[in-house]
């Protein structure tokens, strides 16, 4: 006993929090090890290469607007803003950390849209013919979700870890996404454009297995460090009002194009638009003289466009998309007056943004209404041709039918949660190389 209280006295000292020398260190390893990395794998698709010129002439292509990157460049350009400047101004509240919020979120985003390149092209792009990952435009939004998962785990440890850490979360949080992604997708055969199962649910749990594992009974004094000031939330509103502004975008940017990207984009920009009153409501009615928390505005706002996200491409009809949101506002924002106060005094889970309430519920409810939908689908209203194109009924999953498919987008939920709760304890177990710093600070 005397060794395991000694042991915890060790760990609950204060921190070295001084990266002089390791933050550098980390960095330029890294980065060359991605040099020498992307010269041995990574090469340029056929749509992206000099021999393009070949490649129309060869499959009869009339135009080089049928390159791909004139349908999804515009998309990339959405969901690029959204990583780097919605996530990153969105989490600038804390009086305390609203340089460490934007600055290390650049650097982990950096970083991580490098490793998702190599992570998700070994799984989705590699050309077994000479070896070599093939990545174009889809692959640099591809890229860009994967660091959006764990951009989510940064919000449930922000200010409570260093930028070290913090890279250590990413390299181990990109390699998790890949691999439940390529389950997920391709051996589940769940839809997910979006990204509600696989990006939100498992960036969720991920960031709060790990905000579990690091927790120490003397984070409750950085409590007070917490707060916001003016300012803060004027520059957090700005995250929020590109998040979701872009947020359409984020949901339909590399489903079928037509009408499958373009029914994706009606049901988020409808779910999004109801969250928003809904939100306000509930804010309102629990708030003295029902003043506004800003809290609510700048985070349950966004939990629409999270839990449409498995069925943005559904056929889901415009009233439920507002059904969603309507549900989701109310839920995101209750999750933000009760939940969070709750898993903080009873789970010892220190959520520092509300990633539970914006992210982790709203991903499993969108899980659950995707495999609703899925599962509700018939000929009458997709058509024949529709049933097919919108769920994929091709190859080995040629005879699927929806209440089938509805089973394995439920699968897809338990995956995802499965992935991000183990993944997050494994690498919070690190305690002795991984431990937090225990007071906000400015950079």
């Amino acid at each position: 006993m005397g060794c395991i209280q000694s042991f915890r006295e060790l760990c609950d000292r204060p921190k070295n929090t001084n990266v002089r020398f390791s933050l550098p260190a980390v960095c330029i390893v890294w980065q060359t090890a991605m040099i020498i990395l992307f010269g041995v794998f990574i090469r340029y698709d056929e749509e992206s290469d000099t021999h393009w010129i070949e490649h129309r002439k060869a499959n009869n292509i009339s135009s080089d607007i049928e390159n791909d990157f004139y349908f999804r460049y515009p998309s990339f350009q959405d969901v690029h803003v959204m990583i780097f400047v919605g996530f990153g101004f969105l989490m600038t509240f804390l009086k305390r950390y609203s340089f460490g919020a934007v600055g290390f979120n650049f650097l982990i985003a950096a970083f991580g849209l490098q490793w998702a390149l190599l992570m998700q092209g070994w799984f989705h792009s590699l050309d077994y013919t000479d070896g070599k990952i093939k990545i174009g435009v889809e692959s640099l939004i591809n890229a860009d979700f994967c660091v959006a998962g764990c951009l989510i785990a940064y919000g449930a440890v922000l200010g409570k870890v260093s930028p070290v850490q913090l890279m250590v979360l990413t390299l181990f949080g990109i390699t998790l996404f890949a691999v439940e992604e390529y389950i997920i997708l391709n051996l589940i055969h769940a839809r997910d454009a979006g990204g509600s199962m696989v990006i939100h649910t498992f960036g969720g749990y991920y960031g709060l297995s790990i905000s579990w594992m690091l927790y120490r009974p003397n984070l409750d004094q950085s409590s007070r460090l917490q707060g916001s000031v003016y300012h803060s939330d004027v520059f957090a509103m700005i995250g929020t009002l590109f998040l979701w502004m872009f947020w359409p975008s984020f949901n339909s940017a590399i489903t079928d194009h037509g009408d499958g990207q373009h029914r994706a984009a009606i049901n988020t920009y409808l779910a999004l638009a109801s969250t928003v009153l809904t939100t306000v409501a509930v804010s309102s009615l629990f708030q003295k003289h029902g003043k506004l928390d800003m809290v609510h505005i700048q985070n349950s706002t966004l939990a629409g466009g999270v839990a449409v996200g498995t069925a943005a491409e559904f056929m889901l009809m415009p009233y439920g998309s507002l059904i969603v949101g309507f549900c989701c506002g109310i839920i995101s924002t209750l999750g933000y007056i009760y939940l969070t106060p709750f898993m903080e005094k009873y789970l010892k889970i220190q959520d520092t943004c509300g990633i539970h309430n914006l992210h982790a519920m709203p991903g499993v409810i969108g899980g659950i209404v995707g495999a609703i939908t899925a599962a509700a689908a018939s000929e009458s209203v997709y058509g024949r041709d529709g049933l097919i194109n919108t769920f994929d009924f091709e190859g080995a999953f040629k005879n699927m039918v929806p209440t089938r498919q509805g089973g394995h987008q439920a699968a897809g939920i338990c995956v995802a949660i499965c992935f991000g709760v183990g993944g997050g304890i494994l690498v919070g177990k690190e305690r002795p190389r991984l431990q937090p710093c225990l007071t906000f600070t400015t950079t």
